[in-house]
């Protein structure tokens, strides 16, 4: 499928750049590592050169709360001026681990969200300055209220405001309890891949004929992380109860996720189709999901890593990882932000810091730092471009795709400023921070 035109600056992609993509080495099943960087790595010129520029650009993601939204609220910029979901979550998330730290986004995330519930109950995913965005049901808050409520009253050491609203928190983190559980399996579904947040990842799709039809990897381990800070939540305010059921809902979904997701032979974790009871076998981002979540078995990780996300036939690129195998037929980097972005290939910040993770927590230390080379090179050549950073990559050239100057309400290329923040995040954790997400432990 042929690219959508992009308007580059010629001295940051050279002739041919845009079309003769570098190739990294394929890599044999043994995983040969990639090579080895310096220790001094995390204090080299480029990363250095790199956080100033996220140092500058980072402001720009916080807005003072108006009208409907009483906090202040993080924003992905471009053409985005609204609480996201799970941008606000991973935005307020970078800005907790701060020098100094500032936790209370987070917290005002979660209070913004309390206050916007919908005329069903329900809650939405976007909420602006003119009230939450009812729209289709699809546009649904995805499971991360409980994680955030959790990681902001841990890192502020305050609890009282937990308390205050923690029937309302776990009212709404397990809302899909009755309306998208299917007991068959013991697994949840989402509506259609816009829900989801992928919004057009074929391992889901957005057939209208096939709604809440998949049984998919990244929906489960976000929710078995959800019951896990539902637990932490109800042992800090003394409900052992509570406690002991949602310690006990993580653990089953857990263990129904190695059961009915889980392909042996294929050596990967696939979304179920509950008519069918078949696999989707479409190598994508969500499929990896649970390496963030670190509920997998090593030896299965350690096989998905070597088959399908560290082998360039599938996710890797010389620019970061894809969010779709190479090799499905879906496979394209066309800008199609509208009607739905591109998760059809294109280079995601986002799922690179998923996949970051996953490789972290299995070992994978190497290929984690060689990634986040790759990343620093590809948001510098993007800063030096247009000043800014884009919510997507080519993942053939490194061209950024989206937001266009057509795209952006001031006419200007880029200025996405969001969760693509999360890339010092990476090169923190690799200097041995926390990660602050970990629910673990």
């Amino acid at each position: 499928m042929p690219l959508s035109p992009i308007k580059t600056n010629p001295s940051r992609f050279p002739e041919g750049s845009l079309t003769e993509p570098l190739r990294a080495p394929t890599l044999a099943a043994a995983l040969p590592p990639p090579p080895a960087l310096p220790q001094t790595a995390m204090q080299s010129p480029q990363r250095e050169l790199l956080l100033g520029h996220l140092a500058r650009l980072r402001p720009a993601v916080i807005k003072p709360g108006s009208g409907s939204i009483q906090y202040p609220y993080c924003i992905p910029g471009g053409f985005y001026d609204q609480q996201w979901d799970w941008d606000g979550f991973f935005i307020a998330s970078h800005l907790a681990a701060r020098n100094p730290p500032q936790p209370q986004y987070l917290k005002y995330w979660v209070l913004n969200i309390l206050a916007s519930s919908l005329p069903d109950g329900d809650v939405s995913a976007c909420i602006s300055c003119d009230g939450p965005r009812v729209g289709h049901s699809s546009l649904r808050l995805k499971p991360f209220l409980a994680q955030g409520a959790e990681l902001a009253a841990r890192l502020l050491g305050d609890y009282h405001w937990i308390e205050e609203h923690y029937d309302e928190i776990a009212r709404m983190a397990t809302r899909r309890e009755t309306t998208h559980f299917v007991e068959k399996y013991g697994l949840y579904v989402w509506e259609d891949a816009m829900q989801s947040g992928a919004d057009n990842n074929p391992a889901v799709g957005n057939d209208p004929a096939e709604t809440k039809s998949l049984l998919a990897c990244d929906i489960n381990a976000f929710i078995h992380r959800e019951y896990l800070a539902l637990a932490r939540l109800a042992a800090r305010l003394g409900r052992s109860a509570d406690q002991t059921r949602y310690a006990a809902l993580a653990e089953a979904l857990r263990q129904a996720i190695h059961d009915h997701l889980w392909d042996a032979e294929a050596e990967s974790y696939w979304n179920l189709h509950v008519g069918t009871g078949q696999w989707r076998k479409c190598v994508s981002y969500s499929n990896f999901v649970p390496l963030w979540a670190g509920i997998v078995p090593p030896e299965r990780a350690q096989a998905m890593i070597r088959r399908y996300l560290w082998n360039d036939e599938h996710m890797l690129t010389p620019y970061g990882l894809r969010s779709l195998s190479r090799q499905d037929p879906d496979y394209n980097n066309v800008n199609m932000i509208i009607p739905y972005s591109n998760w059809q290939g294109p280079v995601w910040p986002i799922a690179n810091y998923f996949y970051f993770v996953g490789l972290i927590n299995y070992g994978f230390v190497d290929q984690a730092r060689n990634l986040v080379e790759r990343l620093t090179e590809l948001y510098l050549r993007d800063i030096e471009f247009c000043d800014s950073l884009h919510e997507n990559y080519c993942a053939e050239t490194g061209a950024p795709i989206a937001p266009s100057a057509a795209q952006s309400k001031n006419g200007l290329e880029g200025g996405f400023i969001g969760w693509n923040l999360l890339l010092e995040d990476m090169i923190e954790m690799l200097g041995g921070r926390p990660n602050l997400l970990d629910m673990r432990a």
